[in-house]
């Protein structure tokens, strides 16, 4: 189809309602838009047909942007730079003639575009019922600008509420944490300047790459927060940790107990009292605030508050606006919130991008000189003035981020590369990992049996190997062996802590679903080259059940007590512990963050799949001694920056690229998605 007739076409379009939401259809069928976009728009147009067909493109697109993690459309930007809202690829339908496609459309739209949407009875400004909210040049779903608007307003009067604590006392207890003959002292000052910002905010945002220390920090926060509580005489901080998924919880409860002993080394008045008082359980969020099955409301709320001074989330690059929204709807008002996470991670899978719109300026810090003076008094580091700003905004002044990275030094192949993806330098990441100096990362070219080759035994020099390890445990090939049928349900949960452990060695990642290189087809292909080299053992009977079996959680079970992101293995255990004559089963263990697993029937698992290959977004939350990252060889919208940074940190010690193409991969690197919201310094805090 010609430029000029597509123009022709569009032009006749845009005067024609009934043709348009047709077209629409189209555009679905097409798989450019989604059929919930379509189908909004078809809802609208009967519940209020004085729209014309601009107000209702306005309305498919504002879905699909939903769709897409956006909050909003931008009205001026999607007119100006359609195709940077939705580029689709026309000749591939099996019409006879592509439709025009709604880039086309878009680039036609007049200047009254926003006129003629404040002027359909579908549209409000935000006060009424309407459907749909206009805010100047930027269109809403009514329950998204809503979301906004809340969280804006609870997080202002969390500014507000905030109270100037004597630096002097501050110091007098972050020396202790923080001891100045710790050879760590220096590149731990951002840590100790984050606790003092944390010490008198009602909400806080530490930030920071993997091995910054934001475990740390946290705790040591929360060790000087209860001493200040303790010392004046109040009772201990009721303290509350979540994260947003199952396994993010998991790590973090894993990772709190050992940070908890280290307490004990420092010389903190009431030391005893203090770690007793630091909880080391983890929730998800929806465990936190009473998630009612089967809703989308929760048990605390702004007339139900939780009982807590202090929450902690982890995690929290995964928490949508929606989320987030409930969240601090739910805090006391004399609560303290904090946020911990990596702000140049993934997103929310949902809209709203919550953690990267509140850290959009936290490279430069951005404090108050008379911030910066007393940060100096409290914690003894200075606040270089490249990190000052006699302008900054009430959230830059919550906001700390850790710039040290503990784990991954100058001979970090990972960190490199982690650094590279970050900034978007592409020839910079395929330089590292060409460069044989470093040896925790590698990149193969992508082929089916390198691939399989890799995700079985690993690399030649690994430890641990790849899947044949974890499998390896099972079968008895390690010092872990597994018990007798009488033993004790004690020794059957040290065992599959022993495999589960050992699973977490090695996990093959993908940025798709369907496809040749989604997760669907590279779980089908890994399972059978497993079962071809005998390491494990489908029977006719039921061929999706067999010892070994990995699966993840898609979806929160209440009544299992299992959350989505959870990991379990399939594996052969008594059918009930301590009655060694009825036998084994095939039963799913699932560790329950406390040195306990849960134990559950297959028959009982409702929403889960295999996951020898998992998609980089169900992999937040999580770290595997390897990690290995198909790049295929088409570019997918999903590539951006932000995905490849979040596979490479999910590596502690090794990184591999299977990539299909060098253009594909550098151009992942080079795009970085800026999700569509108002919950910005430069927006709602301005």
């Amino acid at each position: 189809m010609s430029d000029r007739k597509t123009l022709r076409d569009s032009e006749h379009l845009l005067e024609d309602p009934e043709a348009l939401l047709l077209l629409v259809f189209a555009w679905a069928e097409a798989g450019w838009v989604r059929d919930l976009d379509a189908a909004l728009a078809h809802r609208l147009f009967a519940l209020a047909p004085d729209g014309d067909a601009a107000c209702l493109l306005a309305a498919v697109m504002v879905s699909f942007q939903a769709g897409q993690g956006h909050l909003l459309l931008d009205l001026d930007h999607a007119r100006r730079q359609p195709r940077e809202l939705i580029a689709v690829t026309v000749g591939h339908s099996s019409a006879k003639e592509d439709p025009p496609p709604p880039d086309a459309l878009l680039s036609l739209m007049p200047a009254s575009w926003e006129s003629r949407l404040r002027d359909w009875t579908a549209v409000g400004e935000g006060e009424g019922s309407e459907p749909l909210v206009l805010d100047n040049h930027r269109l809403y779903l009514r329950r998204y600008w809503r979301h906004e608007a809340q969280v804006s307003q609870a997080l202002a009067a969390r500014f507000a509420a905030s109270t100037e604590v004597h630096a002097e006392t501050l110091r007098a207890v972050l020396d202790r944490l923080f001891p100045l003959t710790d050879p760590r002292a220096e590149p731990a000052r951002w840590q100790k300047l984050a606790c003092a910002l944390g010490a008198r905010s009602a909400f806080t945002v530490i930030t920071g790459g993997p091995g910054t220390g934001k475990t740390t920090t946290v705790i040591r926060l929360l060790a000087l927060l209860q001493v200040l509580a303790l010392e004046s005489g109040e009772a201990p901080l009721r303290i509350r940790l979540a994260a947003p998924t199952g396994k993010a919880a998991a790590r973090l409860n894993e990772a709190i107990s050992g940070q908890v002993g280290q307490l004990a080394e420092l010389d903190l008045p009431r030391t005893k009292q203090v770690r007793e008082s630091i909880p080391s359980d983890v929730t998800t969020l929806h465990r936190l605030l009473g998630a009612r099955p089967d809703t989308r409301h929760f048990k605390h709320h702004r007339f139900n508050p939780l009982s807590v001074d202090v929450v902690v989330v982890d995690e929290a690059s995964m928490i949508d606006i929606e989320m987030m929204s409930a969240l601090l709807a739910a805090l006391p008002a004399r609560a303290r919130l904090v946020l911990l996470g990596d702000k140049d991670q993934l997103a929310s899978v949902e809209a709203g991008a919550v953690l990267g719109s509140l850290c959009a300026r936290a490279e430069a810090a951005h404090y108050r000189p008379e911030l910066a003076r007393w940060l100096q008094a409290a914690s003894g580091w200075a606040v270089g003035p490249e990190w000052q700003d006699s302008e900054g905004l009430p959230l830059d002044q919550a906001v700390a981020m850790l710039r040290h990275s503990f784990r991954f030094d100058d001979r970090s192949g990972i960190g490199e590369l982690a650094r590279a993806v970050n900034v978007g330098d592409s020839a910079r990441a395929m330089a590292v990992l060409a460069d044989e100096g470093f040896a925790d990362v590698q990149r193969l070219a992508l082929d089916g049996e390198r691939l399989a080759a890799l995700a079985i035994h690993g690399r030649r020099h690994d430890a641990a190997g790849g899947y044949s390890h974890y499998l390896g445990v099972i079968r008895g090939q390690s010092s872990s062996t597994r018990p007798a049928a009488q033993a004790v349900r004690d020794d059957w949960d040290r065992w599959a802590l022993s495999v589960l452990e050992a699973h977490a060695g090695f996990q093959l990642l993908t940025p798709l679903r369907s496809g040749p290189h989604g997760v669907a087809a590279l779980n089908t292909r890994i399972e059978r080259e497993l079962e071809q080299e005998g390491l494990i053992a489908r029977t006719a009977v039921d061929s999706h059940w067999y010892e070994g079996r990995p699966v993840l959680v898609t979806g929160n079970d209440y009544g299992l007590g299992l959350m989505n992101g959870d990991v379990g293995i399939a594996l052969q255990a008594p059918v009930e512990f301590g009655a060694p004559g009825r036998g084994l089963t095939l039963r799913v263990a699932f560790s329950s963050g406390d040195g306990r697993v849960r134990w559950v029937l297959p028959s009982r698992l409702q929403r889960i799949e295999t996951v020898f290959a998992m998609t980089v977004h169900k992999s937040q939350g999580s770290e595997f001694a390897h990690t290995a990252l198909v790049m295929p060889e088409l570019l997918s919208p999903v590539l951006t920056r932000e995905l490849v940074y979040t596979a490479v940190t999910r590596a502690k010690n090794h990184f591999t690229l299977l990539c299909g193409s060098n253009d594909v991969f550098a151009q992942a690197v080079e795009r970085r998605v800026a999700r569509q919201s108002q919950l910005t310094p430069a927006g709602t805090y301005a």
